[in-house]
């Protein structure tokens, strides 16, 4: 199996790097493995004190692997809450455009910086389908009005939207500026102190895991079964408008 997810370390800072440019470091079951694996080593690691959840070319992630019928909800889940529940803070370095399930990533770390270059959407509508179990690490976090737009419309918005409705924490031209002074600042706290941190602002997002991750499986599952996601899905591989695009 090809290596999809790097790991590099800098005086106590591990960074995962998704690198499967082939699908846009789409969450393919092959990647979503290799990175919960690659979590995990960093969760046991003591020399470890921060993750940086990184990428490859000029997409952080594109969402689901369309042409993977074996990743499945459940295995984002898993990996989502891997992120959340993780003992280490996780920071999203974003230089490039998300879709869908990598919103869901972003959504899953504790801090997300982001270049002015980047673009979002939650296309999972024109699909047929719906951001159903990403929702577990964006709804406690997104600006109510804001999720509203974008689960409802799938359109596009740029970096400072993404900065303006709580899915970054923040923004610059050069997001390995904003990268370096999280670290720098992270290095200075004590592990300990870290993680029952992460436990205070975590407390919400694992409620909704706790709450609601078996029914947007369900959710997600029948979605992603029915003929209207997969005339979407097809259309969308063959590069052309679904029947009810008007």
């Amino acid at each position: 199996m090809p290596a999809l997810v790097h790991r590099a370390d800098a005086r106590g800072i591990r960074t995962l790097t998704l690198d499967s440019p082939k699908n846009r470091n789409a969450l393919s079951r092959d990647l979503m493995e290799q990175l919960h694996s690659a979590l995990a080593e960093a969760a046991g690691s003591e020399d470890v004190r921060a993750v940086v959840l990184s990428h490859t070319g000029n997409t952080f992630c594109a969402g689901a692997d369309l042409t993977d019928p074996t990743s499945t909800p459940e295995a984002l889940v898993r990996l989502l809450r891997t992120i959340v529940e993780l003992p280490k803070p996780v920071i999203a370095r974003v230089d490039g455009h998300a879709r869908g399930g990598g919103l869901g990533l972003i959504g899953a770390c504790d801090i997300a910086v982001g270049s002015v270059a980047s673009r979002f959407a939650f296309g999972e509508v024109r699909l047929g389908v719906a951001p159903a179990v990403i929702s577990l690490t964006l709804l406690p976090r997104l600006d109510p009005r804001a999720a509203a737009r974008y689960y409802l419309t799938g359109e596009v918005f740029d970096v400072a939207e993404a900065h303006r409705i709580g899915l970054l924490s923040d923004v610059h031209a050069e997001v390995d500026t904003l990268l370096e002074g999280v670290t720098g600042a992270l290095r200075r706290c004590a592990p300990q102190a870290l993680a029952e941190a992460k436990r205070l602002v975590t407390a919400e997002v694992l409620a909704a895991f706790d709450r609601d991750a078996d029914s947007l499986v369900a959710l997600s599952s029948r979605l992603f079964a029915s003929d209207e996601a997969r005339e979407g899905m097809t259309a969308f591989l063959e590069r052309r408008d679904p029947p009810w695009a008007r």
